[in-house]
């Protein structure tokens, strides 16, 4: 029960938005860095975008396209996505960064157990 709880997914078609919760359930947002995820078939885990102590990240792959806020008082990050393309379809995660408040530079080969709290993910389809 201790974890993040992701919802918001869904089907959408190309060029439509969603918007993405990160639920807090069983504990309260601590300060370190909270990093979107997303895994899709036959590709590699990609670091989406994260939240820090007064830093921001996001993959050049969404860059201008994604938005990542949180808000405290909801123990809820979010991440708005527009301009939804077909490669964006994937399963969405959110966790927490064990060791840094800052957002990274790049998270490309990140290890699970660099981060904690992992949720179930939701689905994001992006099809016309």
């Amino acid at each position: 029960q201790v974890q993040f709880v992701e919802s918001g997914g869904g089907l959408v078609q190309p060029g439509g938005s969603l918007r993405l919760s990160c639920a807090a359930s069983g504990f309260t947002l601590g300060l370190n860095a909270i990093v979107w995820f997303r895994q899709a078939p036959g590709k590699e885990r990609e670091g989406v975008s994260c939240t820090g102590d007064g830093s921001t990240y996001y993959a050049d792959s969404v860059k201008g396209r994604f938005a990542i806020s949180r808000d405290n008082a909801k123990n809820t990050v979010y991440l708005q996505m527009n301009r939804l393309k077909p490669e964006d379809t994937a399963v969405y995660f959110c966790a927490q960064d064990t060791s840094f408040k800052h957002c990274s530079g790049a998270y490309d080969n990140v290890r699970d157990y660099q981060f904690e709290y992992w949720g179930q993910g939701t689905q994001v389809t992006v099809s016309s």
